[in-house]
């Protein structure tokens, strides 16, 4: 293995190591040498040895009962373990020394200091700098808090460990004893939920990462980035800049939930209260600790009167103030009555004494003490408020048409679903100007109604700092918006709120510029929003309706023409995207993403829905978290100052044919194959995915649909597992080739060196094509799919192999991930042990879907097979 990978390999083999002991000592040394022959015949296997590869197939495949559920998890602790060291190489020292590029950051400072830049547009994109992650309960995190708090701690092991040269033996010993006891600690834990998360379940599980890691690493990364600016081009960052903000859908998003409402949204709000002044508590009394001084201006004098200490005083009248506050939301919580004097309900009643301890320590001569454990405080207080996040709501557009639909028929106006989209504009402006209600008093609604306008009203019972925006999924018109502001008006809501269209299939893409323009050209409208528009351009459904090559382009010209529309109108327009952490959903490299956008798309700031498992490998600990952030902001920056070529018209048109012949081809596989659905059904575990307690939404938004109802990230999730990935290639590779029969091989060549979008999405191709498993993707069909359906499989794993050609033969390159040998390695490092579980899963498929009742132990063995083979793949849904 290459030099710089070593201490990667290092600790992989450690862990390793550690995790046979304790197999070991839990089901004795046959098992362990069990594991270890399956481990090295998938080592042997992937180097080329066909004889083992069979080998393995047939080990697997004769493995007694009792076997399968301990060598599963063996495989899936392997996964966890192998990406935790992954995870950490990312930040250790070795990663800074040996491979990791100069910090971007950095290299575009020095070349604002070197006027390359002009200084003044990049002190303004500074100040513009706008980062809100949106943390979104997807299904496909299995993790829960337990393991989150037990990668923390291995983190800090490793992290001691690297240190060893200034470790003596006996600390060592005890470093590795401690790994050893943390890694017992996860075997011995139920990694799989026995019951499927609740909505709160979901929301704690949010609390929980920014409670490890974002709570540290927000101060931490403004901390590094005001360093920066100071070394590079002598500013600051203000000392109430917040450009990072977070908000959450859980508890929040409605859409197909049936258990999130009104109640829970309100629970979880109190909830996301108490876990922020709980966090405020433990960092004031650590500055009650630190801040003993007695020497203050006039400011802090009289807010502390006479105390010999001011700082303290402040800070204790400060505790007993969020000491308070936690005793009344408890009681809240708990559905008793309870007094709110003296509680925190306002961000300004906390940054007030804070700032003022803070300036005065400057004004003494104490600027070095103001500048620590202070200064992140009053960082953290500018991030999350009084509120911790701030909650989206997400619903449904034909729920709030459903509501208007039940009021105009009560009150004799005929059925408002039934009117054209001019007259329904017609009547929302009009009642949104009227001063008079529109609900009925007298008026009983159905449930469904009733729970729409219930979430309204708790909107409206909330302050504006702690709510993000409503989204409205399966948004097509500009009714669907103005709905929502007159329901919302309808609530008593006193604040305009961020009504987002969510604009998803392909159709509702390319319309995007139309309804956004209709929205436009309305005065209430105009008058209302002031001029802000956010609009969510979504990644998982357009890709599951159109292919990705062709939804990648739809979501470029939808975001292309939003922009040129806004600038046009004087709009201040923030584009808000749906992405996942699969190509399939949109994923990509965070940084590469960004850059691939259309120029001025950034303008506004970034905001990004951050899901599932992405979460934790990108926001998990506060040093990999530190890094994310130090990437996005190093990618919009780049992307204001260093905007990207508009495309070419050659390709553009190019692009429009590759766009619809992708589309086609998918589609024909897709919709139009007789076989296509049997095949899917039996050659992944889908329909074995709904045993798993994934998350607390169902994966159909209709329980008796078909594929076609089918949420957009169990499609994906079932076809990553048998490693086809086939919603993340279908009909780009036939695209490019026909772009290359009629002699457009140049022009591609061209489009992929200069145009970031598009070799971006060959990029993204690659990544897939490397995760992408032929030899395993046919065992899942010899050991699970009825021989009538075997053509089809062949064939599509015959267009997989011939697309991988074809997008090499553009770049001109002979292997996949040559321009990044750190993420083929990874993948390389991780597929020794995810080989194995496919194998495993393949025939845990085959006996369970042989028995009418299942016995429990395959069950389970299952769903840890699903959920190391996610592990293992990372981006799977």
């Amino acid at each position: 293995m290459n030099e710089k990978y070593s201490a990667l390999k290092s600790n992989v083999s450690m862990l390793g190591r550690l995790l046979g002991n304790t197999i070991q000592d839990a089901h004795g040394p046959a098992l362990l040498e069990k594991v270890e022959e399956i481990r090295q015949l998938s080592k042997s296997a992937a180097a080329g040895n066909q004889d083992d590869h069979a080998k393995l197939k047939t080990v697997l495949q004769n493995l007694p009962a009792d076997q399968l559920l301990p060598v599963a998890r063996a495989f899936s602790q392997f996964l966890n373990l192998t990406n935790i060291a992954e995870q950490y190489h990312t930040v250790s020292r070795q990663c800074d020394a040996l491979e990791c590029s100069p910090d971007a950051i950095d290299d575009l400072l020095r070349r604002v200091s070197q006027g390359e830049i002009n200084a003044n547009d990049a002190q303004q994109a500074i100040a513009d700098l706008k980062i809100e992650l949106v943390l979104t309960a997807h299904p496909t995190e299995i993790a829960r808090r337990t393991t989150i708090h037990n990668l923390v701690q291995i983190n800090k092991c490793l992290s001691k460990l690297e240190l060893s040269e200034h470790l003596g033996a006996a600390e060592r010993a005890k470093t590795e004893k401690r790994l050893e006891q943390l890694i017992a600690q996860a075997w011995h834990t139920d990694v799989i939920r026995q019951d499927r998360p609740t909505p709160l379940d979901e929301a704690k599980w949010g609390f929980a990462v920014i409670e490890n890691s974002l709570w540290q690493a927000v101060p931490a990364f403004l901390r590094q980035f005001d360093q920066q600016l100071a070394s590079h081009l002598d500013i600051n960052l203000p000392i109430d800049a917040k450009p990072v903000q977070i908000s959450s859908w859980m508890g929040g998003d409605r859409d197909g939930n049936p258990y999130v409402t009104s109640e829970v949204t309100r629970e979880v709000m109190l909830l996301s209260r108490w876990k922020a002044a709980d966090l405020y508590l433990r960092d004031v009394q650590d500055l009650i600790s630190e801040l003993s001084m007695t020497q203050c201006d006039d400011t802090v004098r009289e807010m502390a009167g006479e105390a010999h200490e001011p700082y303290r005083a402040i800070l204790k009248t400060l505790r007993s103030q969020l000491t308070h506050t936690l005793s009344y939301l408890d009681a809240k919580l708990k559905g008793e009555r309870a007094s709110s004097q003296g509680i925190l309900t306002d961000t300004q009643q906390l940054w007030q004494p804070l700032l003022a301890c803070y300036q005065s320590l400057h004004h003494c001569g104490m600027g070095i003490i103001a500048d620590g454990k202070l200064l992140d405080v009053l960082r953290c207080v500018q991030c999350f408020g009084v509120h911790l996040i701030k909650l989206d709501i997400r619903q449904e557009s034909t729920r709030h048409a459903d509501v208007l639909s039940e009021v105009t028929r009560y009150l004799g106006m005929g059925d408002y679903a039934q009117w054209s989209e001019q007259d329904k504009q017609a009547f929302l402006t009009r009642e949104l100007a009227s001063k008079r209600p529109l609900l009925p008093r007298d008026w009983s609604p159905s449930p469904e109604v009733q729970e729409v306008i219930d979430t309204c009203r708790v909107i409206a019972e909330q302050p504006r700092e702690a709510l993000g925006a409503y989204v409205i999924s399966m948004a097509r018109t500009a009714s669907d918006v103005l709905a929502v502001h007159l329901l919302l008006k309808e609530a008593g809501c006193s604040f305009r709120m961020d009504v987002c269209p969510l604009f998803e299939t392909l159709d509702d893409l390319n319309n995007a510029e139309a309804v956004i323009g209709e929205l436009l050209a309305i005065d209430w409208y105009r008058g209302f929003t002031q001029n802000v528009q956010m609009v969510m351009i979504g990644y998982s459904d357009s890709a599951k309706d159109a292919g990705v090559m062709s939804a990648g382009w739809a979501q470029y010209r939808a975001m292309e023409a939003l922009v040129n529309l806004c600038d046009e109108q004087g709009v201040n327009l923030t584009l808000f995207h749906g992405r996942g952490g699969t190509v399939g959903r949109g994923g990509a490299p965070a940084h590469a993403a960004l850059l691939s956008q259309p120029p001025r798309s950034l303008k506004g700031g970034l905001r990004v829905t951050e899901q599932g498992e992405m979460i934790r490998f990108k926001l998990g600990l506060p040093d990999v978290a530190v890094n994310s952030l130090n990437l996005y902001t190093s990618a919009i920056l780049e992307a204001n100052l260093l905007p990207p070529p508009e495309p070419k018209q050659e390709w553009r048109q190019l692009m429009d044919t590759l766009s619809d012949i992708s589309c086609q081809a998918y589609r024909d596989v897709v919709r139009g194959h007789e076989q296509f659905v049997p095949y899917f059904r039996s050659t992944t575990p889908e329909l074995e995915l709904g045993k798993l307690p994934l998350g607390s939404r169902p994966s159909k938004r209709n329980p008796d649909g078909g594929v076609e109802s089918l949420r957009a990230i169990p499609w994906i999730f079932a076809w990553s597992q048998n490693r086809l990935l086939l919603p993340a290639w279908l009909g780009a590779g036939q695209a490019i080739d026909h772009a290359i029969a009629k002699g457009h091989k140049a022009q591609l060549e061209e489009m992929c060196r200069e145009w970031p979008f598009f070799s971006t999405r060959l990029g993204m191709l690659e990544m897939v094509f490397t995760k992408t498993n032929l030899d395993i993707a046919k065992y899942y069909d010899q050991r699970l799919v009825d021989e009538s359906l075997w053509p089809l499989g062949e064939s599509l794993r015959d267009q997989l192999r011939q697309d991988i050609q074809v997008v090499l033969a553009v770049e001109n390159s002979d292997n996949l991930m040559e321009q990044n040998p750190w993420g083929a390695e990874a993948i390389r490092l991780r597929n020794i042990y995810v080989e194995p579980l496919n194998m495993l899963q393949a025939e845990l498929l085959y006996r369970t879907r042989q028995q009418a009742d299942p016995d429990q132990s395959l069950d389970d063995a299952l769903m840890i097979s699903i959920a190391g083979i996610a592990a293992g793949l990372r981006n799977t849904g």
